[in-house]
C-alpha cells in the first residue's frame, strides 16, 4: 500500500444496488461522514456519471471562514462496482482547483453481502499544498466511522 492512501473494508449485509445507491446520493454524504464537515448537498442531484460535479457545504474550524463549499467531480462511476470523487473548490472564473486528493468506494459482493473498502488517495497533493495541510488531515478512525455510517444507512 502506497503511504499517501488509506484504505479501510467493512462488509454490509445488503445489496451492492443499496449500497451504491446510497454512495451515489451527495444528499446523504452528510450522514455518511464521521468527521461533521460534510454538510448537505447543494444541487440535490444523485451522481450518474464521470464528469458530473456536484457541490456540497461545508464546514471547519480551522477553514478561514468556517463554512466552504467543495466542488467535487466524479471520476470512477462503475454502478453498483465503484464509484470516487475528487473534491475542488471553484474559483473566480469558474474552474476548478483540486487539491490532489480522491474518495473512492468499491463494493464487492461476498456471501454476507457486499464488502465495501473505503480510500482516501492523496498521492497528488502538490508539496507546496503539503507545507500547510497535514495530510492525511485525519486517522484510518475516519474512514471506519464512515463506513459504520454507510452501513447502517445500507440496513435500515
Amino acid at each position: 500500500m502506497s503511504t499517501d492512501t488509506i484504505s479501510v473494508r467493512i462488509t454490509v449485509a445488503a445489496p451492492a444496488e443499496r449500497v451504491f445507491e446510497i454512495l451515489a446520493d451527495p444528499s446523504t454524504h452528510q450522514a455518511i461522514d464521521g468527521t461533521g464537515w460534510v454538510r448537505e448537498s447543494l444541487d440535490g442531484q444523485p451522481l450518474t456519471a464521470v464528469g458530473q460535479h456536484f457541490r456540497i457545504a461545508m464546514y471547519h474550524d480551522n477553514h478561514p471562514d468556517g463554512d466552504y463549499e467543495m466542488t467535487n467531480t466524479v471520476r470512477v462511476y462503475e454502478s453498483p462496482r465503484a464509484i470516487a470523487w475528487e473534491p475542488g473548490q471553484a474559483e473566480a472564473d469558474g474552474a476548478i482547483g483540486y487539491g490532489g486528493w480522491i474518495w473512492r468506494y468499491d463494493v464487492t459482493p461476498v456471501s454476507e453481502g457486499v464488502e465495501v473498502t473505503l480510500t482516501y488517495d492523496w498521492s497528488a497533493v502538490p508539496a507546496e499544498l503539503r507545507q500547510h495541510i497535514e495530510f492525511p488531515p485525519f486517522g484510518p478512525d475516519h474512514l471506519e466511522n464512515s463506513l459504520s455510517h454507510l452501513a447502517m444507512l445500507a440496513t435500515d
